[in-house]
């Protein structure tokens, strides 16, 4: 536990002192000129966007709920999401830290925790399949792409092209594997279950594992259409990701062409690929590379940072009072698991 608080906090670090290194390098005089020349009309646009995100992104959870015959308050899904997104800002990781708490808090909703943990699973399946396929996209593009030259725009692309497309490759395979072979995907489960079967707790355990596989095969001979409206959602929610880039390079004057603006796209996306905590340092970092590489103004860098950093710390602010709010709700809780895996067992058995 201390070599993990030691851990964080050294991450905290290196991140703010990355952010004030990137910001020293800026002109900090215009940072309220970025912000206040924003017209009214404008605020709401962009407010309106990426509440339009949010509320697709946690559509698509409770459509993956309503998959497993496990329904849920699409306001309190709400709640849940933005509380464990708070968390996963302010934990070391790329976007991930809050989906213990976010299985805990379903759980005390009174959903069988099975499904809680494969509902959870199939939405960071999606999310992560999207968003590195489209990033890969922009990336193949960037590659591919030619400057006044006729050279490629960053590199050779030869170099790269094997392990994007090896990646590229590997997540389709994934995506195969989940929606064409569920049936191997069960019997990996069962046989991971399998050394538990003499212990009576966790053969369990055992009969839990097996229900979960079960629930995956089911639902993804049955789900189809749902599954199809995820992959949907998911495209839809970074349609409006680009959207709500493409308006704060408005905002701030630069009007970007394909190949600067995909530069820009990849860059800060890959910044928040790495260990820091929400991005703190290295989203700031690639800002400033990919305008300096772009030959764009600093003080246009300096207005995109401060919107975006602007727009994290109020998605944190009401993530943080939907944590207040979650822990303060009082709902029903079993005490102990044993019940949830007896009542998964006889689900199971009832629906063979």
């Amino acid at each position: 536990m201390q070599r993990a608080k030691l851990f964080t906090f050294l991450l905290w670090l290196c991140a703010l002192a990355l952010a004030a290194w990137t910001l020293a390098q800026l002109p900090l005089a215009d940072i309220t000129t970025s912000i206040t020349t924003l017209s009214a009309a404008q605020w709401l646009v962009w407010i309106g966007l990426n509440c339009a995100i949010i509320l697709l992104l946690s559509l698509r959870w409770q459509i993956l709920l309503q998959a497993l015959a496990v329904p849920i308050n699409f306001f309190r899904l709400l709640i849940i999401r933005q509380a464990g997104q708070a968390v996963s800002f302010i934990t070391p990781g790329p976007q991930f830290g809050g989906e213990p708490l976010q299985i805990y808090w379903l759980y005390r909703y009174g959903l069988p925790l099975r499904k809680a943990l494969l509902s959870l699973g199939l939405d960071r399946f999606f999310e992560l399949w999207v968003n590195f396929s489209v990033l890969l996209l922009a990336v193949l593009i960037l590659l591919f792409a030619t400057g006044d030259g006729g050279n490629p725009t960053i590199g050779d692309w030869k170099n790269a092209l094997l392990p994007l497309l090896l990646f590229l490759g590997l997540m389709l395979l994934l995506a195969w594997v989940l929606i064409k072979q569920p049936n191997w995907i069960n019997a990996r489960l069962e046989r991971v279950a399998a050394r538990w079967q003499h212990n009576y707790r966790l053969s369990k355990i055992n009969q839990h594992w097996q229900s979960l596989g079960d629930d995956l095969r089911n639902t993804l001979r049955t789900q189809r259409m749902r599954f199809t409206c995820a992959i949907v959602l998911s495209l839809l929610g970074w349609l409006g990701l680009l959207g709500e880039l493409y308006l704060i390079l408005r905002f701030v004057g630069i009007q970007a062409d394909l190949h600067s603006f995909l530069i820009i796209l990849v860059a800060m996306r890959m910044a928040l690929l790495l260990p820091m905590p929400g991005g703190v340092g290295t989203l700031e970092a690639a800002v400033l590379w990919s305008f300096t590489t772009l030959n764009l103004p600093a003080s246009a860098a300096l207005g995109v940072i401060a919107l975006m950093r602007l727009r994290d710390g109020i998605i944190l602010l009401v993530g943080l009072g939907c944590l207040r709010y979650r822990s303060k709700a009082g709902s029903p809780l079993r005490e102990d698991d044993d019940s949830l895996l007896d009542e998964s067992a006889n689900e199971n058995n009832n629906s063979h």
